[in-house]
């Protein structure tokens, strides 16, 4: 078995930062990730809400945050995590290759999955029209027509808040009623700049080179077919944190992001999460490096508390 300081999961903004931070502090760390790193950076265009860049391609950013945990030492492998288990001498973390590395901690920076559409011209238009985050990609739709599709409290939030940006906002939903909260959805009506699209499900995102320009729409009653002219399509469907990783129980809310305290641990010693996995109220780069910066320098403390037996 590989030993280390610290092991981290996953290579996306905390990840990497967390690596950088932990490369700084001495510690010998490894970081895991399954492709090529930068997690979301590498599926986002451009990035203009990072402190210290006016515009940056996401993956010039993954770029610049992987060469900066590298030059502090922090050593990035290409392995397919499949379980975070509890031992005698902290935490085993298996990969699908065969390969099985040991350390007294871990940072869990794994992140989620948002929910796809599945349907055709979805990645195609991705970064070209078709976003998941509307904080991160709002202000390039000012004065145009976009669609958001969903109707959990996510949707119906989020396209109340892209209003300030487009100046027209649909809300196409598959059911003739929101999930959403009523507040949230007594909000949304009362926007003068939103129209809600009843009962009815997107079956093709059409476009051209320049970028998405239409949805394909299926009546979920009659099944009889429309398009929508919209130059951006949002997609909050739902999103899944990767925490079901770690193979115990550890402390989660109802829809599995980790509970940790002010130092990014969670329930169990020695385990720290950083980044989308986590309960908080927004996730965006900032946040992650934040949590990431956070998360690193607790395991510092930890291990030298660990070595004066301090922590049990």
């Amino acid at each position: 078995m590989n030993k280390h300081d610290v092991i981290i999961v996953g290579a996306g903004p905390a990840g990497l930062c967390a690596a950088m931070y932990a490369g700084r502090g001495m510690l010998d760390a490894v970081l895991l990730e399954r492709g090529i790193p930068g997690g979301e950076l590498l599926n986002t265009e451009k990035i203009e809400d990072y402190p210290g860049f006016e515009s940056i391609l996401g993956r010039e950013l993954a770029e610049k945050m992987q060469a900066h945990a590298e030059k502090f030492g922090a050593k990035i492998l290409m392995e397919n995590v499949e379980g975070i288990y509890r031992d005698t001498d902290g935490f085993r973390v298996t990969t699908s290759s065969g390969a099985e590395y040991g350390a007294p901690t871990v940072i869990l920076t794994a992140g989620g999955t948002p929910t796809k559409l599945g349907v055709p011209g979805e990645a195609e238009f991705a970064g070209r029209g078709v976003s998941y985050c509307a904080v991160c990609d709002g202000a390039f739709f000012k004065g145009e027509t976009i669609a958001v599709v969903g109707g959990g409290d996510a949707a119906v939030e989020e396209a109340d808040y892209l209003t300030r940006y487009a100046t027209k906002v649909y809300i196409v939903h598959r059911r003739d009623q929101f999930r959403a909260s009523k507040l949230i959805q007594d909000r949304a009506m009362r926007n003068p700049k939103i129209e809600v699209v009843w009962n009815k499900k997107v079956l093709e995102l059409r476009g051209e080179a320049t970028g998405l320009r239409e949805l394909v729409l299926e009546d979920t009653v009659t099944q009889a077919r429309s398009t929508l002219a919209v130059t951006g399509c949002f997609i909050f469907i739902g999103f899944t944190p990767n925490s079901g990783l770690v193979k115990e129980h550890v402390k989660h809310d109802p829809t599995g992001y980790l509970i940790t305290d002010d130092r990014m641990m969670t329930s169990i010693p020695g385990l720290f999460a950083a980044g989308d996995l986590r309960v908080q109220l927004t996730r965006q780069v900032t946040t992650a490096v934040g949590d990431a910066t956070t998360a690193a320098i607790a395991v510092e403390k930890y291990l030298t508390e660990r070595k004066t037996q301090t922590v049990p």
